[in-house]
């Protein structure tokens, strides 16, 4: 019986051993860039170190890891939808928190915080790496140019297939994406701005060239091509403002930013704003550092 029981014991934890997404899989960054954005608007008492090590996991799984690291003297849960109808008191608080924490989008009053949040030190260098990850692996590569020969006989293009327009996305989709409202669907660019649109479909670059696409009920500017990546694209001449239209730029835009954001998370992708001056970036990462902000260079 004893021999039984240490075997069950051993096939446990070599599960659990094998069963945290590893950092360096392509697949689980997007995961880990949204999970540190998430945990970055909470207090926590270990700088964060706790977060890092679980950030690859699912966000649930992240949260029961780690709820015991947060700054409990900071920080009230509020079942103000009755989703979490359990004793606040006591063990029971914990899953009250718990509960709250993994929504899939905490709801305006459920999570009090006293004073105000500074990123912890571990969530914000790694933040920092993977935005750096993101640069990278957001430049469109330059293509060189092809060598001209008169000789050269032109190949007739093929007809355009009915797929040529909607190429599907590489990358092996998250269970989560079996909801209808996660997949991404490809429409229209809203608007006549071709300065904005063409920095949509260029920059990132745009899995649907001229098209925004929907997912998890909001319209993102474009989905990066070979990631799950969702972009916000800002093409403002920010710089030419004065101080005050800046001001209320930022609290009009942090609105979009956050229910976009949410909406990407809960979906399972990374989620980018882009700008096209530093100044823009600046004032963005200043209102929030959790923000994930590449500036583009888009000129109008």
């Amino acid at each position: 019986m004893r021999l039984r029981a240490c075997a069950a014991l051993l096939l446990f934890l070599s599960a659990c051993a094998t069963s945290a997404p590893s950092q360096k899989d392509p697949a689980a960054r997007p995961l880990r860039g949204a999970n540190l954005q998430r945990a970055a608007t909470l207090p926590w008492a270990d700088g964060g170190r706790c977060v890092v090590r679980e950030a690859s996991n699912e966000w649930d799984v992240l949260v029961e890891r780690c709820f015991h690291t947060l700054d409990h003297d900071r920080i009230e849960f509020r079942d103000v939808t009755g989703r979490c109808s359990v004793a606040s008191t006591g063990a029971a608080a914990i899953g009250l928190g718990i509960c709250i924490l993994i929504a899939p989008e905490i709801i305006v009053g459920a999570v009090i915080v006293t004073g105000a949040v500074v990123v912890a030190v571990a969530i914000k260098e790694e933040l920092d790496a993977h935005r750096r990850a993101s640069r990278g692996s957001a430049r469109p590569e330059t293509q060189p140019e092809p060598i001209k020969n008169s000789s050269a006989k032109r190949l007739p293009k093929p007809a355009p297939s009915g797929q040529d327009a909607f190429p599907p996305v590489p990358t092996e989709p998250l269970e989560r994406d079996r909801r209808p409202s996660c997949k991404p669907i490809p429409v229209r660019h809203a608007g006549e701005d071709v300065p904005h649109n063409e920095c949509a479909d260029r920059f990132p670059p745009n899995q649907y060239p001229g098209m925004d696409v929907l997912v998890g009920g909001e319209r993102f500017d474009a989905l990066q091509a070979g990631v799950r990546v969702l972009w916000e694209i800002k093409t403002h001449r920010f710089d030419t403002y004065s101080d005050f239209i800046r001001r209320r730029e930022i609290e009009r835009e942090l609105e979009q930013i956050y229910r976009e954001r949410s909406a990407a998370i809960d979906c399972g992708y990374d989620f980018v704003v882009g700008v096209s001056s530093q100044a823009h970036a600046d004032a963005l990462i200043e209102a929030d550092f959790s923000l994930n902000v590449i500036v583009t260079g888009c000129k109008r």
